[in-house]
C-alpha cells in the first residue's frame, strides 16, 4: 500500500462503509450538462445553470432524504454550486447526512484497434490532483464509469482489458486523494443477446477489473461497485422475470467480486422505477450476501420526480423522490411491496445511452 493511500486507508475505510449502510444507497445526479437539458425540455423548462441549481436543490432539500440516501454523485457544477438561498450544494448534502461525490471522468472516446462502436473512458490524466481538489470542495467519493456492448463479436478483449485497466489506475488516483472510488463497469443492455452471454460476459469482465485492482494496489475495503444487473438485452425475445434476473445477477458477482469490497450499488440501466426496485428486492431476498447489495439509480429514483417538478412545483418533485428512496430502501432489505410506493412503470430504456 503506498504512503499516500495509507494516510487515508482508515478514512476510505469508514467512508465506503458509510456508503454501503444497509438499507441505504445512492443518488446519482451526475448527468452532464447537455444530457440533464434533455431531461429539462422533457418537461418544458429550459437547460439554464439557474434551472439545474432549482432542480437539484429540490432533490438535495428533501424533507428526510438523507434516511435512504448515503449519498450522492454529483457533475462539477453541482459540486460548486450553491442553493437559491445562498448555502452550498455540498452543505445541504452534509446536512441530510448525505455524503457528497463527484463525476471525476472525462467521457468516452473511440478505441482504437477495438471494434468501430468501443470506447473507452478519458480523464486519467491529471485525475490525483483533480481529486484532490474535489476533496477540498467536500466530496468524499468519485464514480468513472467504463462502457461496454455485446455484440456478435463483442465485446472484444481489447475492450474489456483496457476499460478494466481504466477502472482500476482511476481507482488507484482518488484513493490517493482521499476519495472512496465507485468502480462501474456497465455492460448496455443493447441488442438482442441471452441472459446466459450477459451472465458470461459479466463475470469475465468484472473478474478483469479485479486482477486490474490487485495489479495497481487498490485498497478494495475502501471502494464500491456498481454494475449492471445481469439481464438479457433489450430486443431479446426471452426477457427473464425478476426472480431468474436476481438470481443470475447474484450468481455472477458471487463468481467475481471479492468479499473485501463492502458494498455493490446497481445502476438502473434503463430499468422502469418499478423494476428497478422489484429486482433488487428479489436480490436481497435470495439470502445473505459477503457484500450489501443496494442502489446507485439515476433515472429510478428521478423520473416521476422531475416530472412532478416541473420547474416549479417543489413538494410535489420532493414527494416522488422521497417515495422512490424509501421504496428502493426497502428493497436493500428485503422488503418491498411492488406498488406500494407512487412509481412509474415506464420504461427508461434508451439505445446507446450517453450521459
Amino acid at each position: 500500500m503506498s504512503c499516500k493511500i495509507k494516510e487515508y486507508a482508515a478514512e476510505l475505510r469508514e467512508n465506503a462503509k458509510c456508503l454501503a449502510a444497509e438499507g441505504k444507497g445512492i443518488l446519482a445526479v451526475d448527468e452532464s450538462t447537455p444530457t440533464c437539458g434533455k431531461r429539462l425540455a422533457d418537461i418544458g423548462v429550459e437547460n439554464t445553470e439557474e434551472n439545474r441549481q432549482a432542480y437539484r436543490g429540490m432533490l438535495f432539500t428533501t424533507p428526510g432524504l438523507g434516511s435512504f440516501i448515503s449519498g450522492a454523485i454529483l457533475f462539477e457544477e453541482t459540486l460548486y454550486q450553491n442553493h437559491a438561498d445562498g448555502e452550498s450544494m455540498v452543505e445541504k448534502l452534509n446536512k441530510q447526512g448525505i455524503i457528497p461525490g463527484i463525476k471525476v471522468d472525462k467521457g468516452l472516446k473511440p478505441l482504437v484497434g477495438a471494434l468501430h462502436h468501443e470506447t473507452y473512458c478519458s480523464g486519467l490524466d491529471g485525475l490525483t490532483d483533480r481529486a484532490a481538489e474535489y476533496y477540498t470542495a467536500g466530496a468524499r467519493f468519485a464514480k468513472w464509469r467504463a462502457v461496454l456492448q455485446i455484440t456478435p463479436d463483442g465485446p472484444s478483449n481489447l475492450a474489456i482489458r483496457e476499460n478494466a485497466w481504466g477502472l482500476a489506475r482511476y481507482a488507484r488516483c482518488v484513493q490517493e486523494a482521499g476519495l472512496v472510488p465507485i468502480i462501474e463497469p456497465e455492460i448496455l443492455m443493447d441488442g438482442d443477446h441471452s441472459i446466459d452471454r450477459t451472465a458470461a460476459i459479466q463475470e469475465m469482465v468484472i473478474k478483469e477489473v479485479y486482477a486490474a485492482c490487485a495489479e495497481t494496489g487498490v485498497l478494495l475495503e475502501g471502494t464500491l461497485l456498481k454494475p449492471s444487473m445481469t439481464v438479457p438485452g433489450a430486443d431479446c425475445p426471452d426477457q427473464s422475470n425478476p426472480k431468474e434476473v436476481a438470481e443470475y445477477t447474484i450468481r455472477t458477482l458471487l463468481r467475481s467480486v471479492p468479499a473485501a469490497v463492502p458494498g455493490i450499488t446497481f445502476l438502473s440501466g434503463g430499468l422502469s422505477e418499478e423494476a428497478a426496485s422489484i429486482y433488487l428486492n428479489e436480490m436481497n431476498s435470495i439470502g445473505a450476501h459477503p457484500w450489501n447489495v443496494a442502489f446507485s439509480y439515476g433515472r429510478a429514483l428521478q423520473h416521476s420526480a422531475l416530472r412532478g417538478w416541473g420547474g416549479t412545483n417543489v413538494l410535489e418533485g420532493q414527494k416522488f423522490v422521497l417515495a422512490r428512496a424509501q421504496a428502493n430502501s426497502e428493497a436493500a432489505k428485503g422488503q418491498y411491496v411492488p406498488n406500494s410506493q407512487p412509481s412509474s412503470d415506464e420504461k427508461l430504456f434508451v439505445a446507446g445511452y450517453t450521459y
